[in-house]
Parts: C-alpha cells; structure tokens; sequence
C-alpha cells in the first residue's frame, strides 16, 4: 500500500490516482488519509487509536468534502477524543440511534393501527368485522392516545381508553382491548416500541380489572319466544321485498346472517335439496350443508337467477344488505329482535319441543361438536337426521297445507 506523507494541496488530490486493483492511501497529516478505492473512488478517511486498537472513520467523499472541509471535520474529531475521551465513530453512532429513535417515537398509535388493519384486513373474513376494527378504535382509543407516539402508550392510558365501557359494555370493551394488544405487539416487531404489552391480559391487566364475566351477563341478540313464531312468520309472508324472503330463508335454515346474504347459485343443489356452504364463508372455516326444507326450497326456487348471488342488493355485485333485515323487522315494529337471534329462537324449539338429540341441533346450526359426532356426520347418519329436523322446523314456521300458496298461508 502506497503512502505520502506530505500535506496535500488541492491541486494534488484532484490528480490523485491509486493503482491498479488496489486500494490507495494518501497521508495529510494528523490522521487524515484520501483514500482511493481500486475503482477510483476517493473518500476521506481519519485514523485514530482508542487504546492499542486501531479505528478508521469515514468523513465523506471527496465529491461532497472538500480538502478544506475535510481537515476542519478531522480536528474535531481529534479535539474529541483527546480532550474529552469520547470515541467519535462511538459518538455518530449514537447520534444516528437517536435520530431512529426519535423518527419511530413519531409513528403514532393511529398510523400503528391503520397500518395493522391494512395489513390484516384481506384475511378477515366477516365484513362486519372488518369494519368494526377501525369503528371501535375511532370511538374508543383514538380519542385517548391516537395521536400519541406508540412508545408512549403505557397502562395507564390503555386502561383510560377501556375502563369507562368494561361495566357497561363489557363485550366491546374486551375486543378493544385484544385490538389494542394486537396494534401494540405490531408495532414491538416492527421496532415502533420496546418492553411489555401493556394492553396485556393474562398476567397484567387481569390485575387491575374484574373478569368480564363478573361484570356483567354475556350479551346474547335479542331472540323471540318460540310460541310467537308462527304468527310472526305469518306476518313476514306479508311483506314484499327481497330483505322478506331473505329473513324467512334464514329463519327457515337456521343459517347465520352473513351466511345466507353471501349464498351463491353456485352453493344451491335444488335435484337434492341441499345448499353447500364452503368452508371459506362460515366461521369454523368448515364446510357446512344444509337441508333445504319444503318451505325454505319455496323461497329458493321462486327467486330470480339472473345473477350470480341469491339475494343481490341494490348496488350490482353486492349482496343484500343485513341493514336491510334491521330495517325490515322495524318496519314490522319488531324493532326488539334481531336477525341472528332467530337461530336462538331454533335452538330452544328443538330442545323444548322435539327429541332430536342435542347433536343433531349443533350440528344444524353450525357450531362445533366432538370428534366422534364428526366422525358419524361424514357418514351421513347425521344429516339425514337434520333434513327431518329442518322439515319439522318449516312445519313449525308454517302450520298450513303444503298446497296453500304464500299470501293464503300468511293469512291463515
């Protein structure tokens, strides 16, 4: 490796060159090195000891500091570590944490969170929920810290955000709380924060409030007595309108809301009576058939199949709205009930008022059993049993002669 030793002028470094495949050193005095790469490319270079250890830092290219420049900046540098002990590569490392610190201390919890949901939202697959994550947040924790620096949020504030809604909205309160837990271990694996999640349950918060069981009933929808049934079915074949014969259908196949607003022609088997849910669609993530009962396929077959979807909204594309089902039972001054309270109102039909075992019931509504009930619902006993089941359930809704035609059936 070459050197000089004489002080550089400016004339000299701008006719410096190294040689060949090598790399150059060109001596200034004081530390102070050009160094020439085996490409050509000249930077500045100051060479220090800190103990017997030997330490090069780089002061820039010499297309943006001068020889002047660069002198002034090796001083410093000297003066630092000979007048105050202080490492100066040490030093601009530091300096450098503290500028990454103070840019990831200006992610807010709210830029946190909508990153979170963006990130998140092609695999939820309830719409409604995917909607309530933003909802909850604006209501409940922007308000409290969404401006705040995600490294600031501590208990304290999880705690003002969630609190005043754990007695009274017990349910709400304990999905906020996951949404913000989950915002917060986001933002620690992207390197927003550091420490322990203070929005944290087991172990943490569990603490300093009461469980939510202990505070309040689980909220269950607001279901109608099964003895009323009849006549309230009577008074929905009344009405005119998609959003009628889309509550009848669920009420008839005990589906959940979301379920029968997303049923595809494609899900429909009318030859064998069943409509196939895939499992993408329904909230164990199983496939789920369903029997279609007498009444139910009357719905089915009467509407039209123009479109890809059973229940198409206003809008082209877009399934029937479960608002419009809200609005229907308004208007119908059952403002009391709500869509899904119906599979409720099913389940303690069969449990009061027929001997199907209490499998048969879990399975017609979808919700995870035992694995040897699994095991005899592949092969078919089972749903043979909910086709008789879902027949006695249409029988229940309509008590009239099969012949009867639906306005004459809803007037009787």
């Amino acid at each position: 490796m070459a050197r000089q030793t004489e002080r550089l002028s400016p004339g000299k470094v701008a006719k410096a060159t190294g040689s060949a495949g090598k790399t150059t050193l060109l001596a200034d005095g004081n530390g102070l090195y050009l160094r020439i790469g085996p490409g050509g490319a000249k930077s500045w270079v100051l060479r220090y000891m800190v103990g017997r250890k030997s330490h090069d830092m780089g002061l820039g290219s010499l297309a943006l500091v001068g020889l002047r420049e660069a002198r002034e900046h090796a001083l410093q540098q000297r003066r630092l570590l000979r007048l105050e002990g202080i490492d100066p590569i040490r030093k601009r490392r530091a300096a450098r944490q503290a500028v990454m610190i103070e840019a990831a201390s200006a992610m807010t919890f709210k830029s946190c969170a909508e990153a979170y949901i963006a990130a998140h939202k092609a695999g939820w697959k309830n719409p409604k929920h995917a909607a309530q994550w933003p909802s909850t947040l604006q209501t409940y924790v922007y308000p409290i810290f969404g401006n705040l620096p995600v490294q600031a949020v501590d208990v304290g504030l999880v705690s003002k955000a969630i609190e005043p809604i754990w007695a009274t909205k017990p349910e709400t309160a304990s999905r906020v709380r996951g949404r913000i837990e989950s915002v917060l271990d986001w933002a620690t694996v992207r390197g927003y924060r550091e420490g322990e999640n203070p929005a944290r349950w087991r172990g943490h918060l569990e603490k300093l409030l009461p469980a939510r069981r202990k505070v309040a009933a689980v909220e269950h929808h607001a279901a109608l007595p099964y003895p009323e049934l009849p006549a309230f079915m009577g008074d929905l074949r009344l009405r005119e309108g998609l959003a009628a014969l889309a509550l009848e259908f669920a009420i008839l196949t005990a589906a959940r809301t979301g379920e029968v607003l997303g049923a595809r022609w494609s899900e429909i088997d009318l030859e064998s009576r069943l409509w196939t849910i895939p499992g993408g669609r329904m909230k164990a993530g199983r496939e789920h058939r369903v029997p279609l009962s007498d009444a139910a396929l009357e719905i089915v077959t009467g509407l039209d199949r123009t479109g890809d979807l059973l229940l198409p909204g206003q809008r082209r594309g877009r399934p029937l709205s479960d608002m419009a089902l809200l609005m229907l039972l308004r208007r119908m001054g059952r403002g009391d009930l709500t869509a899904h309270g119906f599979r409720s109102t099913f389940s303690d039909w069969c449990a009061e008022q027929t001997n199907f075992p209490s499998e048969v019931r879990e399975m017609a509504l979808a919700h995870t059993v035992g694995d040897k009930v699994e095991a005899a619902y592949r092969r078919g006993d089972l749903f043979e049993k909910r086709r008789q089941l879902a027949e006695a359930w249409g029988s229940y809704c309509f008590p009239y002669p099969q012949n009867c035609d639906r306005k004459t059936a809803a007037i009787a």
